[in-house]
């Protein structure tokens, strides 16, 4: 038997979740610092996190999931300009006015400890389970993407045969 739409809307969310769990260890455990493209990824998880939990918990699951897609979709907008930087070690996010100004946003500023910017977006080639973290990265991004995509499938499939067993 297939999840429901809202099971899988919770797994999204913890999976999510999990991954930013992740990621601050890597940060505070491991002293691996995030680049300005990492902290954009942790909000994009946390993006589509909440809205897949809103989602499963509300009434409003197509309108939830299609704002976690639009998480997801800007996460793997991000992870690839992550990996571009990666592998064209001459271009550099560094210390920018992207560093610069996404220190500056309040999230930032509150919870420095989860959003604040402080490594180079080249020096995240360290491997864990084979793979740098912006590809494990890329990996849940497509992921989740497709989950969100088959849930707006799904959802789509049982409007359409809610509304075709109503009488006229």
């Amino acid at each position: 038997m297939l999840p429901t739409n809202r099971q899988v809307l919770y797994a999204i969310s913890a999976i999510c979740f999990a991954l930013i769990a992740a990621a601050l260890y890597l940060q505070h455990a491991l002293e691996m610092q995030p680049c300005p493209l990492c902290v954009i990824q942790r909000y994009m998880f946390l993006v589509v996190g909440v809205a897949s939990l809103v989602g499963a918990m509300g009434g409003k699951v197509r309108a939830w999931t299609l704002v976690a897609l639009l998480g997801a979709v800007g996460g793997l907008y991000t992870v690839g300009k992550h990996l571009y930087v990666i592998a064209n070690p001459g271009f550099s996010c560094g210390i920018d006015p992207m560093e610069t100004f996404l220190n500056k946003i309040p999230t930032a500023e509150f919870l420095p400890w989860l959003f604040r910017a402080d490594g180079l977006c080249t020096g995240a080639v360290d491997q864990v389970l084979g793979l740098a973290i912006p590809q494990w990265s890329a990996v849940w991004f497509v992921v989740v993407t497709v989950l969100l995509a088959w849930v707006l499938v799904r959802q789509r499939r049982l409007a359409k045969a809610h509304a075709g067993n109503t009488p006229a």
